[in-house]
């Protein structure tokens, strides 16, 4: 079996400059009740809310875990809303500059490429053309394409030559989900607050698009993704940016071979599988269920990190654009979403000296998931 690996979406991780965020809260709140939810919703409208968790405000409601980000001007305002209305929070993140300082835990003594570390875009490039030369019988490196910013597009595959089942998987669609292309070095090896790309927007002085909303699948269906200025902004068209279009091309030209797809996000511990942009349930949902059940089972074996799993729609949230429905519709009858670590306490913030277990025990469940698809697909 081989696996296609694109390594081109993390040039949008690690390609930003850096920006500080001394004493920015995250506040975790709990609403009771949809007057609650509403009241997060319209402290939204007059703050710079940064939600985290769901990914944005109107996915909000009753008896849900909200996770957001409010600046150090904004969150004696927010707070003091939150106390009159008697809603249930807690601060998660006191100093979210203080926790990204933190989040480095893993001492970088030599200055090379660690997989035990984020390593920056020109420790990946490198590592790549390492991997090509010490191992080019089993690993390619190729290039599908250029990000709005000219960086190049990689994928990179692992697996003999010659006509094989593949699985494609991809990671870093999301810039601040760092544990994401961290995983997918690992996974090579073993066989931050920023979510869109880089584009500039027509009449907007907002910048950039969520990828994971830019493909051509229930494009139009989320009316609130249709502002440039939003996290989840979908783009002025399907497969309008660079890297979408990279990357759908390079699956549309290999789809007899490709079997499957998995990507990897983070935070929540979700294992999910379609739909998202509707509660229809996929013609195969009682194979999709089986395997995404036995696969948060066996991660659980390594250090019993507790996974859930299901339809996007209904376990997490809806969402439309994204690239494990436009894979799911496109013919590849085996698409997954792992949400990795953690749940909250870090939250896009997973320390380093967490890389490790984490892509360990992922590794237990993508191993399972290959070989149930080399065995069950034609």
């Amino acid at each position: 079996m081989k696996f296609i690996l694109t390594l081109s979406l993390i040039t949008v991780a690690l390609g930003i400059d850096p920006v500080r965020f001394d004493r920015d809260k995250v506040f975790r709140v709990k609403p009771q009740d949809e007057k609650q939810a509403s009241i997060i919703k319209d402290l939204a409208k007059t703050n710079e809310l940064d939600f985290w968790y769901p990914d944005a405000t109107h996915h909000v409601a009753a008896n849900m875990t909200v996770d957001f980000r409010v600046s150090e001007k904004e969150y004696q305002s927010v707070q003091s809303a939150l106390d009159e209305n008697k809603m249930h929070y807690k601060i998660l993140v006191h100093d979210l500059q203080e926790e990204i300082e933190k989040q480095f835990d893993v001492d970088d003594i030599s200055g090379r490429h660690s997989y035990a570390k984020y390593n920056n875009w020109d420790k990946i490039v490198a590592w790549t053309e390492k991997m090509v030369n010490k191992h080019p019988e089993m690993v390619s490196r190729i290039k599908i394409g250029s990000t709005v910013e000219d960086n190049p597009l990689y994928v990179l595959k692992i697996g003999k030559d010659g006509r094989r089942k593949a699985i494609f998987m991809d990671c870093g669609i999301h810039a601040r989900e760092w544990i994401s292309p961290a995983f997918c070095q690992w996974f090579v090896y073993q066989n931050r607050m920023w979510r869109k790309n880089r584009s500039k927007n027509k009449n907007s002085s907002c910048i950039g698009t969520d990828l994971n909303r830019n493909f051509d699948v229930s494009w139009k269906s989320s009316p609130s993704s249709n502002n440039p200025c939003s996290d989840i902004y979908r783009g002025p068209a399907p497969e309008s940016e660079k890297e979408t279009k990279a990357v759908t091309d390079f699956i549309r030209r290999h789809l007899k071979s490709i079997k499957a797809y998995i990507t990897f996000h983070s935070y929540s511990q979700m294992l999910l599988f379609p739909y998202g942009y509707t509660t229809k349930l996929p013609c195969n949902q009682e194979d999709l269920n089986k395997v995404a059940k036995i696969g948060t089972d066996v991660i659980s074996t390594r250090y019993e990190t507790h996974y859930i799993y299901g339809p996007i729609a209904s376990t997490i949230y809806p969402t439309s654009g994204s690239s494990l429905d436009w894979a799911y519709d496109l013919g590849l009858k085996h698409t997954f979403a792992f949400e990795l670590r953690d749940r909250g306490k870090f939250g896009f913030l997973l320390p380093e000296s967490l890389i490790k277990p984490t892509c360990k025990e992922t590794m237990l469940a993508v191993k399972f998931i290959a070989k149930y698809i080399l065995k069950h697909t034609s």
